[in-house]
């Protein structure tokens, strides 16, 4: 990855959580921009967000956050001068959840919970 798709990756990152917090602030407050990933012509990106809650409260969230996608996407285009401003796909990152996971198994195998004696006669 060259330095500038790298640099644009960090500035898009930093411009759509700042949008998603001072426009949306109530309805984005479980949401974090964990990455973004521009293609090197700068035409196509990948935003990956974390989205906290149940299951289904994540499902609606991101689905929200899809509606919004031309707005953000005309905020971005303001703050941010590019020959090309991309089209960004949102995507649900759960390696926050898959890193929680591991943590937990962990844990369990270092403090294994005693075995109950199941059926066996007093």
């Amino acid at each position: 990855m060259s330095n500038r798709t790298v640099r644009v990756n960090e500035l898009v990152q930093r411009e759509i959580s700042d949008i998603l917090r001072r426009r949306y602030q109530s309805e984005s407050m479980v949401i974090t921009v964990a990455e973004v990933r521009v293609s090197p012509d700068l035409r196509d990106g990948r935003v990956f967000v974390a989205i906290v809650g149940t299951e289904e409260a994540v499902e609606e969230r991101l689905r929200w956050l899809r509606s919004k996608a031309p707005q953000i996407r005309e905020e971005l285009g303001r703050r941010i001068v590019l020959k090309y401003l991309p089209k960004f796909e949102y995507v649900l990152d759960r390696s926050a959840a898959r890193g929680a996971r591991i943590l937990q198994v962990l844990e369990e195998i270092e403090h294994p919970r005693p075995a109950r004696d199941a059926g066996t006669p007093e």
